[in-house]
């Protein structure tokens, strides 16, 4: 776009020396000023959305750490009930650990869904078993809620993107102001390829960030190592 704006540029200077330019220098302000404000707006939205991800990691493994801890207000032996707690954490790590493969990542997803119905009532039985404290199942009861209620909100914000028709608007805008200002380099008599190769490659750097950080688990921006803290804590379950 850049090259096509200076032969355009190139072929209006040859027709109309003295008022090629004229003009120019209102539309170019106002097309630059309109890209920075988007790139402003989806860079902030991308970053919040991120930080928000991260902190959902955090807050499920505190639930899962705390609902994990109650289990021990349940008669001493409940071995069903921690194995469907094991077997669900692994379920949840696997969840993200499959992605991009979006299918199998699905069906780790249902089978922690699955399993959630499978501890809730195993809780609610070991609750009201010969020997359970009456206060057991009304601290774990929410503690399991809580657990399970954390998914939903990761799933969700996983799914939580701008409208593709706003990086579609971006992406036009940064291609007209490359025509832009390739027509106003169309005075020069050769190529300025640090400006033209510098503009580019600033451009789409830009872009690639934003989208990189609104899909922290497919590029170079990751939130994997904040699953790390999970995995600890899956680690430290006897």
């Amino acid at each position: 776009m850049l090259e096509l704006g200076r032969r355009l540029g190139i072929r209006r200077l040859a027709s109309d020396p003295a008022g090629a330019q004229a003009g120019t220098g209102a539309v170019e302000g106002a097309v630059f000023a309109l890209v920075g404000l988007l790139i402003a707006f989806t860079f902030s939205g991308a970053a919040s959305r991120f930080d928000a991800r991260r902190d959902l990691i955090v807050a499920e493994t505190n639930a899962v750490g705390t609902a994990w801890l109650r289990l021990d207000l349940l008669p001493a032996d409940q071995p069903a009930i921690r194995d469907s707690f094991l077997r669900y954490v692994d379920a949840r790590l696997a969840v993200y650990r499959k992605l991009p493969d979006l299918e199998a990542a699905h069906a780790e997803l249902a089978k922690a869904t699955g399993l959630q119905a499978t501890i809730w009532a195993q809780a609610i039985a070991a609750g009201q078993s010969q020997g359970a404290s009456p206060d057991a199942i009304k601290l774990l009861l929410p503690a399991l809620n809580e657990m399970f209620d954390i998914t939903t909100t990761r799933t969700m914000a996983t799914q939580a993107h701008p409208p593709f028709v706003i990086y579609g608007m971006l992406i036009a805008l940064a291609l007209a102001s490359a025509l832009l200002a390739g027509f106003g380099m169309a005075g020069s008599k050769s190529r300025s390829w640090l400006h033209i190769l510098g503009f580019a490659g600033v451009m789409a750097v830009a872009v690639y960030l934003i989208i990189d950080l609104e899909f922290p688990r497919l590029g170079l921006i990751r939130v994997d190592t904040f699953d790390q803290a999970l995995v600890e804590l899956r680690a430290s379950m006897p």
